[in-house]
């Protein structure tokens, strides 16, 4: 069983699962935002925001007593992995799913033009 958080790690916990939202929330915001706009320089930004968010999640994870069993540590590891690439997922999936219509777009664009 997991030990309950101590009292005195109370406001580090607290601070740390903030930085969890707000750095993950950064990171996919800068992450969409470099690849909509076409803007390669904020993805090292973005990059950064994931390496906070690397280092709240780890503040959290020894604070909750989360590393004392094998399974949280797994879930932790899980939970990193998948905030790195879930954006990249998302946004290719999006790409590929409107490639589609902006071909049907230009389709017809050309249809009218001829």
């Amino acid at each position: 069983m997991i030990e309950p958080v101590a009292l005195k790690d109370f406001f580090l916990t607290f601070f740390s699962a903030a930085m969890v939202i707000m750095a993950g929330a950064l990171y996919a915001l800068l992450f969409a935002y470099s690849r909509v706009r076409a803007r390669p320089r904020l993805m090292p930004l973005a990059y950064a925001a994931y390496i906070c968010l690397v280092a709240s999640v780890l503040v959290l994870a020894t604070v909750a007593n989360l590393f004392a069993t094998g399974f949280w540590t797994i879930i932790v590891a899980l939970m990193l992995v998948g905030y790195l690439l879930a954006p990249h997922a998302i946004w290719h999936l999006c790409v590929g799913t409107h490639a589609h219509e902006h071909a049907d777009e230009e389709s017809r664009s050309f249809r009218q033009q001829s």
